[in-house]
């Protein structure tokens, strides 16, 4: 297992903790006073503020080796369906509007209803929840495979799974990320999620060969078989688990108003609100890669299927760069988070006027850092700033909003590339985003009391850029420490 090995010694589990968050009866710590420099939120429930031990800090924990385990091997599966389900569709139809339209079946419930899988995920145990849905699609993924080595599958048929799965990712997607907290804790927070990036991206890297060439040799339904299988190993994690050394948030009861209470938890705190808003205008504009990338590699630079597939690679090689260096870091303040979304659009624009094939991919590499980078950043902020039984809720709405945008921007991009080329189209992107990066970014610095200072020659340790208290009016916001 990786990072076998004794577990941390400083580790203490719930049950050990009297004040655990979580736990009936845990005290609430007082706001904090003052911004100390490692401490990018303020808490709510626990330290929040730790700085984990290194790159592979959270895979000290038992837990969450085994879960990181199983998404190695479920991840490969994932991305290997991903490709094979479109691949099969359009040997069935020949059309690519068939493909979009799996795609948009498997993302419009996420659209519809991603705010209730979160008010399901705080009300029920998580794990217990995870291990239903993991089996689940499981189960989508080895009926689709028996259709499709039988003989007997269709378009109408894979459209239909693919519902059922986006059905079922309303649930899981929340639950998945709410979950991280309760294997490793607030101190390795920010490290795990950064660490499921990077297991996502290397994935992403394994996962599309392993399916070409499973394809080639033996068809799409052993794609679709092979992802069936790898769940098991996530199960069997989940199962694997010390639920001693887990730190669940009791499940609130089921009552009415409680997407309406998630809704306004968000809206009143503004280190909650803003961070949502910037992911989803990064998210409907900002990635929206497949439809540009194709029609830089056809109409562009005029290049061909080994060279489009070569761009993919560059912008995966640069998420896990990102994701790795995110582990790195501790939790983030959001001045980490609003300046990751501003370099990922000024590159953006950038890359719209790239002169070369090769100038383009390196763009793309960096592209894809930043990227990453911002959403780490705002995943491990929103869990940090969010109460552990409102946990579930905030986490289904920034799944709406950064993954749920994906069939309003789709289109729009898509008519713009289409009317006046992928370059205009790309710089568009970029400009949205970093639009919408700086007018955050100058929203929470007002909300915190704070100005931009910007100094040429700051010293040695000093910042070119930075937030400073304003002259007339010090900083007395408790989002200031955050910023």
């Amino acid at each position: 297992m990786p990072g076998s090995g004794d577990d941390d010694p400083d580790e203490r589990t719930a049950a050990d903790d009297p004040a655990a968050p979580g736990r009936p009866g845990a005290a609430r710590p007082s706001p904090v006073d003052g911004p100390p420099p490692a401490r990018p939120l303020p808490t709510a429930t626990g330290d929040r503020f730790t700085r984990p031990g290194g790159m592979f800090s959270s895979l000290r924990v038992r837990n969450y080796r085994y879960y990181f385990a199983g998404q190695v091997v479920s991840n490969t599966g994932t991305w290997m369906q991903r490709i094979a389900q479109d691949w099969l569709v359009l040997s069935l139809t020949g059309s690519p509007l068939a493909v979009g339209i799996t795609t948009a079946m498997q993302f419009l419930p996420m659209l519809l209803l991603g705010l209730f899988g979160g008010v399901l995920a705080d009300r029920m145990p998580k794990r217990r929840l995870l291990i239903y849905t993991q089996g689940a699609m499981g189960l989508l993924a080895a009926g689709l495979a028996v259709l499709t080595v039988g003989g007997v599958v269709t378009p109408y048929y894979v459209y239909a799974f693919a519902l059922l799965l986006g059905l079922v990712t309303v649930v899981d997607n929340p639950t998945r990320q709410a979950f991280v907290s309760e294997m490793v804790g607030p101190k390795d927070l920010a490290n795990a999620v950064s660490l499921n990036a990077a297991n996502f991206q290397t994935a992403r890297l394994v996962g599309p060969a392993v399916a070409g060439l499973l394809i080639a040799a033996v068809g799409s339904g052993w794609a679709f078989a092979v992802n069936a299988l790898s769940f098991a190993a996530v199960i069997g994690g989940l199962l694997a688990m010390r639920e001693s050394e887990l730190r669940p948030s009791p499940p609130i009861a089921r009552q009415k108003g409680q997407l309406r209470e998630g809704l306004r938890y968000v809206r009143e705190r503004p280190e909650l609100l803003w961070p949502m808003v910037l992911a989803g205008f990064i998210g409907t504009f900002g990635f929206n890669f497949p439809t540009l990338l194709s029609g830089f590699a056809h109409d562009t630079f005029h290049v061909g299927a080994g060279q489009y597939g070569l761009l993919n690679t560059a912008m995966a090689v640069g998420s896990l760069a990102g994701a790795l260096l995110a582990a790195r870091r501790g939790a983030p303040r959001l001045r980490r988070l609003v300046g990751a979304a501003l370099a990922f659009g000024a590159l953006e624009v950038v890359a719209a006027f790239a002169p070369g094939y090769w100038t383009f991919a390196v763009l793309l590499t960096l592209i894809g850092v930043f990227g990453l980078s911002f959403n780490t950043s705002v995943n491990s902020a929103l869990q940090l700033g969010t109460d552990p039984e409102m946990r579930g809720r905030v986490m289904g709405l920034l799944v709406l909003v950064f993954t749920g945008g994906t069939p309003i921007g789709a289109p729009v991009v898509g008519w713009v590339t289409a009317s006046y080329g992928p370059r205009l189209g790309l710089l568009a992107c970029g400009l949205v985003s970093a639009a919408a990066a700086a007018v955050v970014g100058l929203v929470l610095a007002r909300s915190a009391d704070l100005r931009v200072r910007f100094d040429l020659h700051p010293g040695r340790g000093g910042r070119v850029v930075a937030f400073v208290p304003r002259a007339t009016a010090p900083a007395k916001s408790e989002l200031a420490p955050a910023c």
